[in-house]
């Protein structure tokens, strides 16, 4: 389905609930009183919040009532037309006057109804209350999951977002949450637009269009790269060409190369069109020679996907607009991610999500929008929706090439296995024959997975496949268990409760940490779980840093804060350093989540307003694509990788030192090499100082000689690239109260940042008001100038002279600009 922008009806909508079941026609509903303004595409939540009448934090039920929405045609609409709807969240029925002419039962599907308009008409639409729908009997399920609020859920094509307590807020989906449309009947209007674009593995694109113009038309022309060809007419009506482009500049995820997109033309009797943009890839997964790995290659170079998994860009009006989504996606590319996942327990979003990704260089990893239960696919009616559904999202998402993996679920094979019942009961023709099917029909160049996670003898063991990986997390597990897990692929890993920039939390939460009831509320939590997030963040503060956190948010809250703020960072930026070292078995993760939906101590990189948190920063060092780590090998001492993920070769200079009390040189190094484009290499520590060093202490002879190791790459202009950290005897050992100096410089680009440490400092972090910094919650070495560039916010003058404070986590000393 392709429809323009101007044929939206956003403007003129009125809504009003009532109990379920008060009114039983449109006549009945207009006479009454109490009718809100209302936005579409939008929610009930969305109409009363801009009332002042729904509070997001505490929001108020709405699916045990119904909603009735009005819109008033204009005198001169008149004439045949094509009502769409593009979702409609979730029983409803839609009424032209008082004559029913489309009844919805899923959230997840559009419907065209064909009417004629005369002029002055009424469009009404009864959303039903969904409660008694959920209440219904049906088949009966052979599992019940935990997390959700009602088991209904599993017969119903409805969101699960604001049915789990605990991970978000209970902001039921109610209304017309995506574009009302009104298509008038005109010669030449395109329909039914099919587009498929492969790469071949010679570097030859293909590109195969079909569609259907109303009219008729002469032989329309397709064009794409500067070549063209005539479109034949089949036996059903529909146009179909085929381009073969040898030689085309392919699409690659940004952290690869350029995500090049190619414009898609068609001539009409004379008159230019433009059906979009794609790109060229080619997409595939490796299960390795024993079928148990799992590797995604872009145009046949192994790809290492790190991104996050999305949640919302407005849990209350489910937002589709580019507008909404475009600050999100473009801090997760800032940040170095090449993916994200739009998981199960989520909703569909729309193509304006998708052609961000595609000019960002942003994969998707698209679950169907299943999760946990056990779905009655063997009910007719079910089954024709959930056909319907993967039909219509697949067919919006034609041509997209950051499309790169479709997934049947979430959790579905775990949810089964981990209650004890056998194999056959994970999988079904939901996972296994519907969904597949309707893939390699619509997108054949994306490969499916059943289920996540899955593989393995168990679905949820991470030694192979797909994994949901949480040893370093929720399982608090130690940090070497990142290796010792064997991990092929973490779908979702690595969940905390991420606290924000403290500016956040005067603003927008300002209470008292931890046991405050408002602080709390906005921990996220597993449903009848005996503890939450904030104790897995307390675990791994007091693991490495060696403090007892309920001791110090008592003594010194401000302080725990601000080592609450470092650990998550810390915690992720070891563990991906793990995942990325040369040899490792993993070849991606998605950290659970992306953004939080309220603001607080959830599990977001981002806050709900937009802003990255501290663990945001750590992942933006962690996903550099020319990357610098040091791993412990124990006996075996401190090894270097190094990592090129792109296709140029680069010239670097590479310095190691060992520092006792943070500033004096122990043992120190440096070579000058080359480091090929898509390669990545691994040098022993000691090979840079000639001599054996016991960089890990792994040998204890006599007292530790260092508390921490530096290592940092710069180019052939001695440009900072990348740097790494090792602690051998803990971070606490390492924690010097140490002397910044700052000073501030004006250029062209804006203004930048200098700092300088007389000795190792910790966890440096830069609150300048109105400005971002490039890097934060960052270590500083001695010896060495970082620069960091100060993004202006918002209505920020950028003339203005920054001020603001600098602080870090060894000392209390704050230095202020």
């Amino acid at each position: 389905m392709t429809a323009q922008d101007n044929d939206r009806l956003d403007d003129g909508w009125r809504m009003v609930l009532t109990p379920a079941g008060q009114c039983a026609t449109p006549a009945d509903a207009a006479r009454l009183d109490g009718f809100l303004p209302a936005t579409v595409p939008g929610t009930v939540a969305g109409a009363l919040e801009t009332a002042g009448r729904f509070d997001r934090a505490a929001p108020i039920p709405l699916q045990d009532r119904d909603a009735w929405y009005f819109l008033d045609f204009p005198v001169t609409e008149q004439g045949a037309f094509t009502l769409r709807f593009e979702g409609l969240a979730t029983v409803a029925d839609v009424y032209l006057d008082d004559a029913a002419i489309l009844s919805c039962e899923s959230m997840f599907e559009a419907h065209d109804v064909e009417v004629q308009l005369f002029g002055g008409e009424r469009l009404a639409i009864h959303f039903r209350a969904l409660t008694p729908f959920l209440e219904a009997a049906g088949p009966r399920a052979r599992w019940r999951p935990q997390m959700m609020d009602m088991q209904g859920l599993r017969l119903q094509r409805t969101t699960l977002l604001g049915h789990m307590p605990g991970w978000c807020p209970s902001v039921q989906a109610v209304g017309p949450w995506r574009p009302i449309r009104l298509l008038p009947k005109v010669e030449g209007r395109i329909d039914d637009l099919q587009i498929r674009s492969t790469l071949s593995q010679d570097g030859v694109g293909f590109l195969s269009v079909s569609l259907r113009i109303d009219g008729e038309p002469a032989a329309p022309m397709l064009g794409c790269a500067g070549q063209h060809a005539a479109m034949q007419r089949d036996g059903e009506g529909r146009w179909h060409a085929q381009l073969d482009l040898p030689g085309i500049a392919p699409w690659w995820p940004h952290s690869h190369g350029a995500p090049i997109l190619h414009d898609i033309s068609l001539t009409v009797d004379g008159v230019a069109k433009t059906l979009g943009r794609t790109g060229f890839r080619r997409i595939a997964i490796d299960h390795g020679a024993d079928g148990s790995d799992f590797s995604l290659s872009v145009n046949g170079v192994p790809v290492f996907c790190r991104g996050a998994v999305w949640t919302s860009a407005d849990v209350v009006r489910l937002s589709g607009e580019r507008e909404s989504y475009r600050p999100l996606l473009a801090l997760a590319v800032e940040a170095g991610m090449n993916m994200i996942r739009i998981g199960g327990t989520m909703v569909y979003e729309t193509r304006a999500f998708f052609d961000l990704c595609d000019e960002m260089g942003l994969l998707v990893w698209q679950d169907f929008m299943f999760a946990n239960f056990d779905y009655p696919v063997k009910d007719a009616a079910f089954r024709a929706h959930v056909e319907t559904e993967a039909s219509q999202l697949l067919g919006r998402l034609q041509g997209a090439p950051s499309l790169a993996v479709l997934c049947g679920g979430s959790e579905i094979h775990q949810q089964a296995a981990m209650m004890g019942l056998p194999e056959r009961f994970w999988t079904g023709p939901l996972t296994d024959e519907i969904l597949p099917g309707i893939a390699a029909a619509l997108r054949p160049d994306v490969p499916y997975v059943a289920n996540s996670p899955d593989g393995g003898a168990l679905p949820f063991q991470p030694n192979a496949g797909i994994a949901h990986y949480y040893g370093v997390g929720a399982y608090c597990r130690s940090l070497e268990d990142a290796r010792r897990a064997d991990i092929r692929f973490a779908a979702e890993c690595l969940a905390f409760a991420n606290v924000p920039r403290q500016e956040a939390l005067d603003r927008h939460l300002p209470v008292p940490p931890v046991h405050h009831p408002l602080w709390k509320a906005r921990v996220p939590r597993d449903n009848a779980a005996s503890w939450d997030f904030e104790d897995i963040r307390e675990h791994y503060l007091h693991l490495l840093y060696g403090v007892d956190p309920v001791r110090l948010r008592r003594e010194d809250p401000a302080r725990y804060l601000d080592f609450s703020r470092a650990v998550t960072g810390e915690v992720m930026e070891a563990t991906f350093a793990e995942w990325r070292r040369t040899g490792s078995s993993c070849h991606g993760a998605l950290v659970w989540t992306l953004q939080d939906l309220l603001p607080g101590p959830g599990w977001g990189v981002i806050d709900a307003t937009g802003a990255p948190k501290p663990a945001w920063f750590a992942l933006k060092r962690a996903f550099r694509p020319l990357q610098l780590l040091l791993t412990d090998e124990g006996t075996n001492g401190l090894d270097i990788h190094l990592v090129n993920e792109r296709a140029d070769q680069v010239e670097l200079r590479l310095d190691i030192a060992c520092l006792r009390s943070g500033t004096q040189p122990v043992v120190r190094g440096s070579r000058d090499l080359r480091l090929e484009g898509r390669s990545a290499q691994k040098i022993a520590a000691t090979d840079l100082f000639g001599a054996f060093f016991d960089t890990t202490y792994a040998y204890r002879f006599g007292p530790p000689a260092h508390d921490v190791t530096v290592a940092s790459l710069t180019d052939a202009q001695g440009v900072l690239i990348a740097e790494a950290f090792h602690f051998p005897q803990g971070r606490m050992a390492a924690l010097h109260d140490a002397t910044i100096e700052a000073s501030l410089t004006r250029d062209e680009a804006g203004w930048r940042l200098d700092l300088s440490a007389d000795r190792f400092a910790q966890s440096v972090h830069v609150a300048i008001d109105g400005y971002l910094p490039g890097d934060d919650w960052f270590h500083l070495a001695p010896g060495r100038v970082r620069s960091l560039r100060l993004m202006p916010l918002g209505d920020t003058d950028p003339a203005a002279l920054p001020s603001g404070e600098i602080g870090q986590l060894g000392g209390k000393r704050i230095v202020r600009l």
